[in-house]
């Protein structure tokens, strides 16, 4: 059998092409400080273990000797841990490495010139207090505190007041990132929680949503690319072009079949001379509640719980949906309609069947 060479010429184009796509982005591999510690990839780094190519300008992170993930803002001399990354919703999850987070959030907290930020935050007043004033049901921050002294911080102007009378003395008032807005004013905390950031470049989130993975293209300086994105079927436009395909001359073929039924009833009813009767009662048709399509689960807020598992609901230590109890380090998520948590995993696949909240049957909105 003979092939014109014009044919060879152009499966070895298709061939070359193939190969220069395949190779045209830069392929790293994931890495992690211990086998406990965040997966690290694209946007960040491990200095020393991936290359500068690996990883985003601003996002270059480091090793302890204990195995502990490490962050250095731009403006700090300080190092601070990570304790999650989520890359779908671009999330990062820090706190201080001598386990005081409130003492780095008065002396060396800043995030000028950083690509992180907080999306929410609260501006907390710190009372340097005797320790009478533990009756008043602060919550001390007993790494600032002393053997005759106690350190409080509160958001709350009634608590401010109240202090502000006394022989406590003002600190200071401090911004301090929190993982959603309150919706009453915060009496007391001890903010060892983990602070939440993140970042909006580079915009990865809808790459990782989808399954892909971000990185610099090959002999490129700055343009990304996604890659990896699994086979999830018939693209959308072909679908399209099936369904109109296939439903066109079917809808045509429904319509003949009637009005060939509507000929022969007519044909009939002449014959005989009458008009037959015809029950006009429809049955029912049952509701069918649809769940909720993959973009609005992962638009919904999604928590690493802390060590104090603290929540802004104080009942709920415990998931709805597996009875289990919340542990620290969990991924949680609540429903924005009525701030019920349940464990990330839990709700999402409840709500990809069913399109209300477990607890108070309300209907989540769609995105």
């Amino acid at each position: 059998m003979n092939i014109p060479k014009h044919f060879l010429s152009l499966l070895f184009f298709i061939s070359s092409f193939s190969h220069i796509t395949e190779s045209s982005e830069v392929r790293c591999v994931k890495a992690a400080c211990a086998t406990h510690e965040p997966n690290i990839r694209f946007p960040f780094r491990i200095k020393n273990l991936q290359t500068e190519s690996c990883g985003y300008p601003g996002f270059d992170l480091s090793c302890d000797k204990a195995g502990q993930t490490l962050l250095k803002l731009p403006n700090s001399e300080e190092l601070f841990t990570v304790q999650g990354i989520d890359y779908g919703t671009q999330d990062i999850w820090i706190n201080d490495p001598n386990n005081c987070l409130p003492n780095r959030i008065i002396h060396s907290l800043n995030f000028t010139d950083s690509p992180f930020y907080s999306a929410y935050s609260e501006d907390f007043t710190f009372f340097n207090c005797s320790l009478d004033y533990l009756r008043y049901g602060l919550n001390p921050i007993a790494c600032l505190s002393g053997p005759t002294y106690t350190v409080f911080a509160t958001a709350s102007s009634k608590a401010i007041e109240l202090l502000s009378t006394t022989t406590c003395r003002s600190i200071g008032t401090f911004q301090v990132p929190i993982e959603w807005p309150f919706y009453e004013q915060v009496w007391s905390s001890d903010l060892s929680d983990h602070l939440r950031l993140t970042w909006d470049i580079p915009t990865c989130g809808r790459c990782e949503s989808r399954g892909g993975r971000c990185g610099f293209k090959a002999n490129s300086s700055r343009e990304i690319v996604c890659s990896d994105i699994p086979d999830r079927g018939i693209p959308r436009s072909a679908r399209y072009a099936v369904s109109v395909g296939v439903g066109i001359p079917a809808i045509l073929c429904i319509v003949g079949i009637l009005c060939f039924i509507c000929g022969r009833v007519k044909a009939i009813t002449r014959r005989s001379g009458s008009i037959p009767e015809f029950n006009s009662t429809v049955a029912p048709q049952p509701t069918i509640i649809m769940g909720l399509d993959g973009p609005t689960l992962e638009s919904y807020p999604k928590i690493v719980l802390g060590e104090s598992r603290r929540l802004p609901k104080p009942n709920d230590n415990t998931c709805p949906i597996c009875l289990s109890e919340y542990r620290p380090k969990e991924t949680l998520k609540t429903i924005p309609e009525c701030l019920h948590c349940f464990h990330s995993d839990c709700i999402d696949e409840w709500l990809r069947l069913n399109a209300s909240c477990p607890i108070c049957r309300k209907s989540p909105h769609r995105t």
